[in-house]
């Protein structure tokens, strides 16, 4: 139940009472004693630090090779991705490159980039990059952008509510600037060398390899995957130690 109660507080289902009274992601919460007992989750935590200490295998590494504007990207992101991290956490590392089918030409000393889905779409790619590299908050930042009915404009307001002492100016000057270009230019090195190479987006990646039946069963269910792939003690989001209700409304 607490395993479900974090997916739905990360998704903003529960009352804004609650929600307010945490000003982290659910992927932060633990961060601190203070924070972890605002949240009401001390107990959660202390369990979830247990379980790390206990875990001696590599956490399974999820990579994600898509486009800020793409339908099926942000729906994966949204709906599979960022879910299923909150629940193994533990087990489950992440890693976005935001490029997907995108170009790159080199102009003199900076490279100019040109998106599948406009300049808009690029806009979006140089923005997360950034926060990704300036924010240790920055999953949950994405996960709000791509969330949003629009990623761009809200992008802003989702660094304010998940880093907030993040400079937005500070973000936009690397958008701007050169460290921006060069971070996406890495992007675009690191899409070119997937083997095989990528064909569409999102292109998902276990471990460093992609196979279709990985793709497919990522698709599917990231979660039942991530667990089957972890060498290690598995977590209870995992299902070994699930408790089972049966439970009747009486006929009045």
């Amino acid at each position: 139940m607490k395993a479900l109660l974090l997916l739905f507080l990360a998704f903003g289902y529960v009352g804004s009472s609650v929600y307010s009274s945490c000003s982290q992601s659910p992927l932060n919460w633990c961060s601190s004693v203070d924070s972890a007992v605002e949240c009401g989750v001390l107990k959660s935590c202390l369990h979830s630090n247990y379980t790390k200490s206990q875990q001696t295998d590599d956490p399974v590494e999820v990579g994600l090779y898509y486009e800020s504007l793409c339908p099926g990207c942000r729906q994966f992101l949204v709906m599979m991705l960022f879910p299923t991290a909150v629940l193994l956490n533990d087990i489950m590392v992440v890693n976005l490159v935001p490029f997907g089918n995108a170009q790159e030409v080199k102009q003199d000393e900076k490279y100019v980039f040109t998106c599948q889905h406009g300049e808009q779409e690029c806009l979006g790619n140089m923005i997360e990059t950034c926060l990704m590299n300036m924010s240790k908050r920055a999953f949950p930042i994405i996960f709000c952008m791509e969330s949003s009915s629009d990623v761009i404009n809200s992008a802003k307001a989702c660094t304010g509510v998940y880093d907030p002492t993040l400079s937005w100016d500070k973000v936009m000057s690397c958008v701007n600037g050169p460290q921006g270009n060069q971070l996406m230019h890495q992007n675009a090195l690191e899409t070119a060398a997937l083997k095989p190479p990528h064909q569409y987006v999102p292109w998902i990646t276990i471990n460093g390899e992609h196979t279709d039946d990985l793709q497919d069963k990522a698709m599917n269910s990231l979660l039942s995957l991530v667990c089957s792939m972890y060498k290690g003690t598995k977590p209870a989001a995992c299902g070994g130690s699930q408790m089972h209700y049966k439970t009747y409304c009486q006929k009045v």
